[in-house]
C-alpha cells in the first residue's frame, strides 16, 4: 500500500514539475519559394492566449511558454494559413515554417480610355468618369435624356431654358449653358452648337460612360468648351444583345 502511494506521489510531482517548466521559443516564417522572411506574419496560441509578430530580423520570440503540446496558428496576408501542433520539450527551441502563396480569384475588371496623341505626363486636364452601375441606374430612372445622369455630379447644374418644351442646358462651374460643349465619341454634337440646344434629345441607353472635363478647354475643343465639356462614349457591340 505504501509503495503504491509513493509511486502516485512521484508521478504527481513529475507532472507538476513538467507543467511548471517553461521555455523560450523562436519561430522563423519564410516563403516556400523565395525562402525570404515574411515580415508581419503572426503566430498565435489559442489555448495560451498569446502570440507574436515576425520582426524585421525575421524571428518571433516568445518567452515563458509551458512545456507540452500546444496548438498554434500561423497566418499572413496573401498566404495559406497553417494550423500546427508545437511540442515544447526544452528550455529553448527553434521552429521554422514555410508558407505558400494563396491564389485569389478577382472579378473581371474592364479598363477603357479615350484615345489621345499626347502622353499622360503632358495632359494636365482632370477628367471625371461616370459609368458602370451608376449609369445603368440613372438610365432606368429616366431613359428619355441624360439630365438625370449629370444632375447629381458635383459642379454641374441642369438649368431649364424653356417652360413650354422643358428644354434643359448643362451649366458647368456657374457659366452659361452655351459655353458647355457636348461630344459624342469625341465629336461635337449638333455641329458644335450643342451648348445652346437641349439635352432632352440625347437618350443614355446606348452610352457606356461619361467623361466630364470642368474648366476652359477651348484650345482643344473650340469656343463652345469655355466652361467645360461632356464626352459621351457609346457602348461597344457584343455578341449577346442587351
Amino acid at each position: 500500500m505504501n509503495k503504491i502511494f509513493f509511486f502516485i506521489a512521484i508521478s504527481a510531482m513529475q507532472g507538476f514539475t513538467l507543467f511548471s517548466q517553461k521555455s523560450n521559443i523562436q519561430v522563423k516564417i519564410i516563403d516556400s519559394e523565395t525562402k525570404e522572411s515574411l515580415i508581419g506574419a503572426t503566430l498565435y496560441f489559442k489555448s495560451l492566449e498569446t502570440g507574436g509578430v515576425l520582426d524585421l530580423e525575421g524571428n518571433i520570440s516568445l518567452k515563458d511558454i509551458p512545456f507540452g503540446t500546444h496548438k498554434a496558428r500561423i497566418s499572413f496576408i496573401g498566404y495559406q494559413p497553417i494550423d500546427t501542433l508545437l511540442q515544447i520539450q526544452s528550455p529553448t527551441q527553434q521552429f521554422t515554417f514555410s508558407m505558400q502563396a494563396q491564389d485569389l480569384d478577382l472579378e473581371e475588371v474592364t479598363v477603357s480610355a479615350t484615345r489621345s496623341s499626347r502622353t499622360i505626363e503632358r495632359i494636365p486636364t482632370r477628367v471625371e468618369f461616370i459609368g458602370g452601375e451608376e449609369l445603368e441606374e440613372k438610365a432606368l430612372m429616366n431613359a428619355t435624356n441624360i439630365s438625370m445622369v449629370l444632375r447629381e455630379s458635383t459642379g454641374i447644374r441642369i438649368q431649364q431654358t424653356s417652360l413650354s418644351s422643358g428644354n434643359n442646358s448643362v451649366r458647368i462651374q456657374g457659366l452659361d449653358g452655351r459655353y458647355t460643349q457636348l461630344l459624342k465619341d469625341g465629336f461635337p454634337l449638333y455641329g458644335g452648337f450643342s451648348g445652346g440646344l437641349s439635352i432632352m434629345q440625347i437618350p443614355p441607353l446606348d452610352l457606356a460612360q461619361f467623361e466630364v472635363i470642368k474648366g476652359a478647354n477651348s484650345t482643344l475643343y473650340g469656343g463652345g468648351a469655355i466652361a467645360g465639356l461632356v464626352n459621351m462614349v457609346s457602348k461597344t457591340p457584343t455578341e449577346e444583345r442587351e
